[in-house]
């Protein structure tokens, strides 16, 4: 047992000190320092402070008050300025960079208002979306004029409807508790999605690497391939949460100088502050059986090669299935209790990231659950057996290997020794 130690240790001390580690991981930090202070990063650069100045030409001299007041309950950051100009001179301010935009208001045959609108750039759709908006309700304020609707007529007219839901399943969770779930959900498909693709290939990669070097030899004969491939597979285990731990303390730091909402906590200000404790304990078993599934899987395809230039293409289907469960299980956000998703959350290699999704936003029987989790472990045990005979056998074999073929033959050295 003390050599599985050594080899854990020394495959989390050699990657933690290794300059692509470190470099990797300073590189993310810088993003997440930038992501969570994205809002001060805009404001440098905004010379107008995030305003926008719009200069207005109102050829029907009464449009530009209803409008400004519309456009004031919808964006207060845009700022309306009535150009008393020709149009010709407002376009020169634009090019200018005096205003971002021009906008003309007229009526039209109706007697009811359109506009146009010009800039450098049409680009920001956000702009022109509040614009539009403002102008809509100018519009249909005068139209309800016209036909002689009163104040309390127009607000009954665009008054809500009034639209309850209510499940009928008993324990069903409520709009609130699926909103939150989903939050949760979300975040731990990107945590699943990235610590596989990271994560798994770097094991891949260090299982080549001692090939390449004709260290393995050595090691096989001291250590059982189970041994050594589990101890690798925590090694790295153990390197991802001391990463993930570094940019979940930064990110919290910077949010936490950043926006007031987070004085109630992180899982407060996300609205994640009622999630019941079982959701959070199957966020970690599922975390944590995907991690050794796919972690296990790129071990194996890692010892079938023996030059690091091979090792991309030999988990590129383990990474595309990886993919594949990510995506299903983004369609599933919408729409948790389709057949579809409930078929796929039975298949190993997609569990982890949908039979989260189902007992996080469904109130499905435990025993569910439960066989997704004994799937789990039984898909890596399988693996893990498997995956020894041919890590045995895989690590002796040198030269191009890029097929999975080669799996055949790496039995078939096990077998020989």
């Amino acid at each position: 047992m003390n050599s599985f130690w050594i080899i854990l240790f020394h495959t989390y001390l050699n990657k933690l000190k290794s300059k692509s580690f470190i470099v990797t991981t300073l590189l993310t930090v810088v993003l997440v320092l930038a992501l969570t202070n994205i809002n001060n990063i805009i404001d440098i650069f905004d010379k107008n402070g995030g305003k926008e100045n719009v200069a207005v030409l109102d050829e029907s001299g009464a449009l530009y008050e209803p409008f400004k007041q519309q456009l004031k309950t919808i964006n207060k950051d845009i700022n309306l300025k009535l150009y008393k100009g020709s149009e010709k001179e407002a376009e020169k301010a634009v090019e200018k960079g005096d205003v971002t935009g021009v906008i003309q208001l007229r009526y039209n045959a109706e007697k009811l208002p359109e506009a146009t609108y010009k800039a450098m750039s049409i680009a920001d759709s956000s702009l022109f979306t509040d614009l539009q908006t403002a102008l809509q309700q100018v519009k249909t304020m005068q139209a309800a004029s016209q036909i002689n609707l009163d104040p309390a007529q127009l607000q009954k007219l665009y008054e809500p409807v009034s639209f309850e839901k209510f499940a009928l399943e008993k324990n069903a969770k409520t709009e609130e508790e699926l909103n939150q779930a989903r939050g949760l959900v979300y975040v731990l498909l990107f945590i699943i999605y990235f610590a596989v693709i990271m994560y798994a290939n770097m094991i891949a990669m260090e299982v080549a690497t001692e090939k390449s070097s004709r260290v393995m030899e050595i090691l096989i004969s001291s250590v059982s391939p189970i041994k050594q491939m589990f101890a690798k597979i925590l090694g790295i285990g153990l390197l991802s949460l001391t990463q993930l731990a570094v940019f979940l303390i930064v990110g919290y730091y910077s949010l936490s100088k950043n926006m007031e909402s987070l004085k109630d906590g992180f899982f407060g200000v996300y609205g994640f502050g009622d999630i019941p404790v079982e959701t959070i304990v199957y966020a970690v078993i599922f975390f944590i059986l995907g991690y050794f599934l796919y972690a296990t899987l790129a071990a194996f395809l890692g010892s079938l090669v023996s030059r690091i230039e091979d090792v991309q293409q030999m988990i590129t289907p383990m990474t595309l299935l990886v993919v594949a469960g990510f995506m299903i299980a983004m369609f599933g956000l919408g729409k948790p209790d389709a057949p579809f998703i409930t078929a796929t959350s039975y298949i190993p290699f997609f569990t982890p990231m949908i039979m989260f999704l189902r007992v996080g936003m469904l109130t499905i029987p435990a025993w569910e659950a439960i066989l997704g989790i004994l799937i789990l472990v039984a898909t890596i045990a399988v693996l893990a057996i498997f995956g020894a005979r041919v890590y045995r056998g895989g690590v002796l074999m040198y030269g191009k290997s890029n097929s999975y073929k080669d799996i055949k033959k790496a039995l078939q050295l096990t077998k020989n020794e």
